[in-house]
Formats: structure tokens, C-alpha cells, sequence
């Protein structure tokens, strides 16, 4: 009976080492295995917005399920890779050095939102603020300010961009204080090349800054103007979009959960400025009369605000949030800042297709204007001739279930994320054409 007990004993003593065995080799040697019951997404460290963009190393919120894990890991590899590549190109010096002066708001959009750099320091109503970053061999910085002035700062680069408001005559006064600087360092050498982003006119009025382009005997080599001018050649001209209100501090958006996913209450937006005999007008009597301000989110104002306050700020980004449709009628010009505002939330921008009166049009490249610039990148909006066609959009939009209205959200956002790359990969490809010596 002892001999049996001390085998037993034996026995025992044996499935534990086993067991032991088994479980270092799971902690140290057994390939992980990935749950999906639960998944906590974390933001990256250092920064305040998650990325949830498709093809980014964040998840997001449409990325198809059940990946396997040789294909995480397959991922993991390529970001390690991706980063090396990276650390390495930083330490090659760049082959071209780029400086811009960001003397109006667009340069805002520009480099946080196109360029998606950031601004030393914070505060945006700092004196001064600058950035700098790496975007393939070509180093850029940006300068920006009310302490900003021609004559008072150093010019650390041999290439400039100048940002430029060329909206209305005090604008163009200011913008061409800058433009004589400029020309002034030309002469003596100490630039050699510069290019400017220019606020045209709405009425693409803009034949002032015409001599200062290189063709026309001026020193520009570039010229990225908003509006559809008819000078577009994408050769020394090219079309910039005018992007958010930045001067109203419009942020930089990045895609969450809920504003993909999630069901909104109203079917659409407009908040606005109300002019007399205008289009705007017709659309909130459109919206009156057929009954559909218990639908949509409206908030019509009678006078223009230039600033905006802490809770018309709230109002104007929780109606984007929570519509389907932003509209879009018509001012002075087709394109306005709410077009791009309401693509960063995902509330798809319905645009008053209609040419607006002045010197803007189609030009030799393109025959699709106002807007040619979006419908040519195949801009996923609702393009509409007059406010009487906003009745049957909406019934339409009734009968859209929730997945409808998220796989649009989807093509939306993914669409404006595209555009972005694009008009980044425009600029510098632009820049490092007329810049760089011809090897």
C-alpha cells in the first residue's frame, strides 16, 4: 500500500512539472493570439485626436474584421520598416529647403491641414508661430503672425512661399507690401526662388498680382489661387482649395465611432447669414414653406458676424455632427468654407451649382466650373441647380437606412482624406519642379 501511495505521489509530481513546462512555454515561446471580444483603442502618445482612417496603423471604424495574425504581424514588420526608412531619411540631408510666410489665414489650412503640421506655440493668438517638417527630401517650415513683418525676422531659406489675401483692396495693399519685400531679397540675391498662395477674389479679380509672375516679366515662379480663375494651367498656376474658416479657429477633424457610425437627428443644416434677394433667401423660404424646418437644424441670421462666440462656435460644429446634409447655397462666390467643413464631419455638403457673376469660369484645362477643382478629384456631393429640388432630397433622404447613410459618411470622409493627400502632393511636386535645378 506505501509503494502505491509513493507512485501515486510520483504521478502527481510528474503532471505538475509538466503543466509548469506548459505554461512557460505559453507565456515566453507560444505565438500571441488576438481576442476580439473586447478592443480598447488607445490614441497615440502625445497627441489629442485618434486617426481612424482607413490604411493608417490606427483602427478604424469600417476596417474589416477578423485579420489573422500573420497578417498583424505582417503589418507590425511593415510599420517597424516604415519607421526605420523614416528615422534614416531625416538623417540625409534634404535636397530642398522650402520657407513660408503664412500672412493670411489659408496658410493655416495649408499646413496643418494639407501639410498636417503643427505650430509652435499653441496659443493661436501668439505673436509669433512656427513649424517645421520633413515631407520626402524637402525640408519645410512656416512662419506666421502679427510679429511677422517685412524686414524684422530672418530669412533662413534661399525658397519661399508667400501666403497671401488678396480678397479686397486693403488685402491687396498689405499683399503687395510683402510681394515688393520679396522682390527686394530677389535683386540681392538672397532668395532664388518663390511661389505664392493667393485668396483670389471671389470675383476673380485678381490681373493685380498678374506682373509679378515670372512669364509676365515678375519673379513668382508659382501661383496656387482659390477660385476657378481661367488662368489654370498647372504649370506655374494652379487651383487651391479655399478649405475651412480657420480664422474662426476651425480645428483639424479627425474621424470617431460615433460620427460614423451613429444615427443623426437631423436630416440637415444651414446656418447662416440671410441676405435680401439673395439665394440664401430663397432656400430658407423653400425650407418654410414646405414644412421641413422640423426636419433640418436652421438658424438663420440677418447680419454677418466676422467672430464667433463660444456658443455659436458649439452650434455650427453640433449641427454639422448631427446632420446628414450640410446645404450650400450660394454668396459671392460658389465655394465657401462650409463645403470643406461639412466633408470633415462626414455631412455631405448639398452645393448650389450655379456660376456666380464676375470674371471666374472654366479654364483651358477644365470645362466643369464653379467648383471644377472638387468635381475633377470626384468630389461625392449632391449637386443641385435650384433650392425647389431640396424637397425631394429630403423624402429621399427618409427612405435611407442607417448603414445607407454610414457607407456614404465612409465614401465622404475617405474622399476628403484622398483630396487632402492629393493637394499636398500637388504643392510639393510643384515646388520641387520649379525650385530644384534642372539634374
Amino acid at each position: 500500500m506505501r509503494f502505491t501511495r509513493k507512485r501515486f505521489c510520483s504521478f502527481l509530481g510528474f503532471l505538475y512539472c509538466l503543466f509548469s513546462f506548459y505554461a512557460a512555454y505559453s507565456v515566453f515561446f507560444k505565438p500571441s493570439q488576438l481576442y476580439r471580444v473586447h478592443r480598447v483603442v488607445t490614441k497615440k502618445e502625445g497627441g489629442s485626436r485618434g486617426t481612424l482612417y482607413p490604411g493608417n496603423d490606427e483602427w478604424n471604424p469600417w476596417e474589416e474584421e477578423g485579420k489573422s495574425e500573420k497578417d498583424l504581424l505582417l503589418k507590425k514588420r511593415k510599420k517597424n520598416l516604415k519607421n526605420l526608412l523614416f528615422q534614416e531619411s531625416q538623417r540625409q540631408p534634404a535636397e530642398l529647403s522650402v520657407q513660408i510666410w503664412g500672412k493670411a489665414a489659408i496658410g493655416h489650412y495649408l499646413w496643418e491641414h494639407i501639410l498636417g503640421g503643427s505650430l509652435e506655440p499653441i496659443d493661436a493668438k501668439a505673436q509669433w508661430r512656427e513649424g517645421k517638417l520633413r515631407t520626402g527630401k524637402t525640408d519645410l517650415s512656416f512662419i506666421t503672425g502679427p510679429a511677422v513683418v517685412p524686414g524684422y525676422f530672418s530669412v533662413e531659406a534661399e525658397n519661399v512661399v508667400l501666403v497671401l489675401n488678396g480678397r479686397e483692396d486693403a488685402k491687396i495693399s498689405f499683399a503687395a507690401q510683402w510681394l515688393h519685400y520679396t522682390r527686394t531679397l530677389v535683386e540681392n540675391h538672397k532668395l532664388q526662388h518663390v511661389a505664392a498662395v493667393l485668396l483670389g477674389n471671389e470675383q476673380c479679380n485678381n490681373d493685380w498680382i498678374r506682373p509679378y509672375l515670372k512669364k509676365h516679366g515678375g519673379f513668382l515662379d508659382l501661383l496656387f489661387v482659390v477660385y476657378d480663375s481661367t488662368w489654370i494651367n498647372e504649370d506655374d498656376v494652379f487651383q487651391w482649395p479655399l478649405g475651412v474658416a480657420t480664422y474662426r479657429n476651425f480645428p483639424v477633424v479627425e474621424p470617431s465611432w460615433s460620427m460614423v457610425r451613429d444615427s443623426r437627428p437631423y436630416l440637415c443644416n444651414f446656418l447662416g447669414t440671410v441676405y435680401s434677394n439673395s439665394s440664401r433667401e430663397s432656400l430658407v423660404n423653400v425650407i418654410s414653406k414646405a414644412g421641413l424646418d422640423k426636419l433640418c437644424w436652421i438658424s438663420a441670421r440677418e447680419q454677418w458676424q466676422p467672430q464667433e462666440t463660444n456658443e455659436s462656435y458649439k452650434s455650427y460644429h453640433d449641427a454639422l455632427l448631427q446632420s446628414d446634409l450640410t446645404l450650400s447655397p450660394v454668396g459671392i462666390n460658389t465655394e465657401c468654407y462650409r463645403i470643406y467643413e461639412a466633408c470633415a464631419y462626414g455631412s455631405v455638403p448639398v452645393v448650389e451649382d450655379v456660376m456666380t457673376p464676375g470674371n471666374c469660369g472654366n479654364c483651358t484645362l477644365y470645362s466643369n466650373a464653379p467648383m471644377q477643382l472638387l468635381k475633377s478629384t470626384g468630389a461625392p456631393f449632391i449637386f443641385i441647380k435650384s433650392w425647389k429640388e431640396l424637397p425631394d432630397i429630403l423624402q429621399k433622404e427618409k427612405n435611407l437606412s442607417l448603414q445607407e447613410k454610414v457607407q456614404r459618411r465612409k465614401r465622404l470622409l475617405e474622399w476628403y482624406r484622398q483630396f487632402k493627400i492629393r493637394m499636398k502632393q500637388t504643392f510639393i511636386q510643384a515646388l520641387e519642379k520649379a525650385f530644384q535645378p534642372n539634374d
